[in-house]
Formats: C-alpha cells, sequence, structure tokens
C-alpha cells in the first residue's frame, strides 16, 4: 500500500510516500507476497543458491523492478514533453557476484527499445531516455552500476 505523507487538499505534490507489503513462508525456501489490492505473488529462493524453479525470486524483482521503473520514468517523461511513443519493449539483466565474502549486484543492464511515431522525435527520445536512467528512483537507490543500452526506432 502506498502512504502519502501529505494532506490530500492542500494539492502540494508529497516528499515522501511509504510502501509496504507482506510475506508469509509456505515451506521449504518458498514465500507468498501480498499488499493490499494486489495480486499475490509466489516467492522462492533461486536454484541457484539451492532454492526452487519456476518461481520469481527476490533477485528476479529486483532487476525487474529497475526495468520498470526505468520504462515508468521514460513514460512521465515523454508525456511530459509531448513525444509520442508507439511502442516500448525492454529486457533487463543482473549481475550478481560474490565480494568480500557476500553476495550482491554489481550491475544491472537495462536495454530498452522505444519506437517513436517521427524520425524528428529521435534526439528528444534519446535525451529522455538518457533522463530516465538518471532519473529512476529505484535504481537511484542501488549500491550497483545501472547501464542502459537503448534503441530508438521510428515506425516505418
Amino acid at each position: 500500500m502506498m502512504e502519502s505523507t501529505t494532506d490530500a487538499r492542500t494539492n502540494v505534490t508529497p516528499r515522501s510516500f511509504h510502501y509496504s507489503c507482506g510475506l508469509r513462508w509456505t515451506g521449504e525456501k518458498k514465500g507468498t507476497l501480498a499488499a493490499l489490492d494486489r495480486p499475490r505473488l509466489e516467492i522462492a529462493a533461486p536454484p541457484e543458491l539451492g532454492g526452487h524453479t519456476g518461481f520469481w525470486t527476490p533477485e528476479d524483482l529486483l532487476v525487474a523492478s529497475v526495468n520498470a521503473c526505468t520504462m515508468m520514468t521514460f513514460l512521465a517523461l515523454a508525456k511530459r514533453k509531448g513525444l509520442a511513443v508507439v511502442s516500448y519493449e525492454s529486457e533487463a539483466t543482473g549481475r550478481l557476484e560474490r565480494e568480500g565474502g557476500e553476495f550482491r549486484f554489481t550491475r544491472i543492464i537495462v536495454h530498452p527499445r522505444i519506437e517513436i511515431a517521427a524520425e524528428s522525435d529521435r534526439a528528444t527520445a534519446l535525451e529522455l531516455l538518457q533522463k530516465a536512467e538518471d532519473h529512476c528512483l529505484v535504481a537511484n537507490s542501488l549500491v550497483c552500476m545501472i547501464e542502459s543500452a537503448h534503441e530508438v526506432r521510428v515506425r516505418a
């Protein structure tokens, strides 16, 4: 659940938000995530760390969060700038490595591919992709390197 710290009557943009979820262990290395008004999500430890196949893992969710946040940030910037986005697709990969005796993500690479309506918007699209990478709040909350290898296509 998201909770704002400002009074809705003031019509002022909040400076902070709070998000929460619950987790219930379901046995072995598996659990169920839940949050108000959202579908439940079955999770498990990844197979390479003694977990299970076929489940979302915390590692998957971290990489997915950077990927989704990058898209949402880009789309918000595009809307504000009036850029007509025809399509947006993206893959992201994360590298988990043992450093100093602990596993941590050392790099996440996001590869967005957007399609725009006009060649004249290419420079704007590239600028907004860079801004999205710079302003993605999830990526900005992490210590690991976040890279983007974006691609812009013009609808033929």
